[in-house]
């Protein structure tokens, strides 16, 4: 039988989401939860560009959960623990893109989630493409040697045309060099890059002793301007943040991401797109994951382009949904799946 889904939230990731358990021929979208009242009632199709599937939008969580559904795709941009509390008390499973890993970087969240799974006999999953689907590659990776020293994940980017600012702001992007506060923001705004520190080392089976950012900063010598905000010159348009996972003075997990804004940084730090991943040991393996449109994608737009970004958010989580459906209760990661497979995505 085809699994119950209901999807949580309609923006861009969710769009994607949605796409992806439509054309699953073992899923089936059975519910769609929009908390934005002009949403309520409209085809979910609809919402999310496509065809109507014959499901509207509701902002009852009630309603919803009385569907009894194997599993909530749960997409908003940051998570609520209370709504999560209450979707997994209900027996629903759910997997999610909203900067949950494994709930390290808050205990008392994390024991609420456990406590919701034990009562409802369900089970969280947390991923994406960066922390979560590069993390499970860097972990393959490293099964063909025979002793790894360290892993080390670089991600890489320029995020000029990316224009999020609720994101991006609580890293430290915008704030001048010299604010009080400033030290301490790409920690806070990047924590889910320790929790796959964590991951990462639970798959190598290693008890680690501290996991700890260190962080650097880029300012802008030009104001950066962006259609939803600016960054003014000489304020942070640059952020560096190094999650290292260590057995005493020895770093065995890093996992690095580097994002600026504009050509005109200070320092000026030269950016390749992508990830790259290096297990070193024996042997050294080293791997470069780029992210390219296939020959028929059409795209005017910066917009048109993230449509991709988007997709490698989205399907992470909806191929783990039979899996995590299948899993003991509680809060699940890659080290407690069986491989998720791409099942459906290969056109007749």
């Amino acid at each position: 039988m085809a699994l119950r889904v209901v999807q949580w939230t309609t923006g861009n990731v969710g769009k994607r989401s949605v796409r992806a358990v439509v054309q699953r021929p073992d899923m089936e979208l059975v519910g769609c939860y929009a908390w934005s009242p002009d949403k309520v009632g409209v085809d979910v199709g609809s919402l999310c560009d496509t065809d109507p599937v014959g499901v509207a939008a509701t902002n009852d969580i009630d309603a919803l959960l009385a569907l009894e559904p194997d599993c909530v795709v749960y997409n908003p941009q940051w998570p609520d623990t209370a709504e999560l509390v209450r979707i997994l008390g209900s027996g629903a499973n759910v997997v999610s893109t909203a900067a949950f890993v494994n709930g390290r970087a808050d205990p008392a969240d994390r024991q609420r989630l456990e406590d919701a799974c034990t009562r409802g006999g369900s089970s969280m999953f947390g991923t994406g493409i960066s922390p979560g689907f590069v993390e499970l590659i860097g972990i393959a990776t490293a099964g063909i040697c025979d002793r790894v020293d360290r892993i080390v994940i670089d991600e890489a980017s320029d995020t000029t045309l990316y224009d999020s600012p609720t994101t991006e702001l609580p890293c430290g992007f915008g704030r001048p060099l010299d604010d009080p506060e400033l030290p301490g923001m790409a920690a806070a705004g990047t924590a889910v890059f320790g929790e796959a520190v964590a991951l990462v080392a639970d798959a190598l089976g290693v008890e680690l002793d501290e996991i700890v950012c260190e962080a650097e900063y880029a300012r802008t010598t030009e104001d950066v301007v962006m259609d939803s905000w600016t960054i003014a010159a000489g304020c942070v348009a640059g952020v560096h943040a190094s999650w290292q996972g260590r057995i005493g003075d020895r770093t065995v997990v890093e996992l690095n991401v580097r994002w600026k804004k504009g050509a005109t940084l200070e320092p000026n730090w030269t950016i390749q797109e992508g990830h790259a991943i290096r297990v070193e040991g024996r042997p050294t393996v080293m791997v470069r994951v780029e992210y390219l449109p296939p020959p028929d994608f059409q795209a005017t737009t910066f917009a048109d382009f993230m449509v991709l970004g988007m997709i490698m958010t989205a399907l992470p989580a909806i191929n783990a949904i039979p899996q995590v459906v299948a899993a003991a209760p509680g809060i699940v990661t890659y080290n407690d799946l069986p491989l998720p497979l791409p099942r459906g995505v290969v056109p007749d």
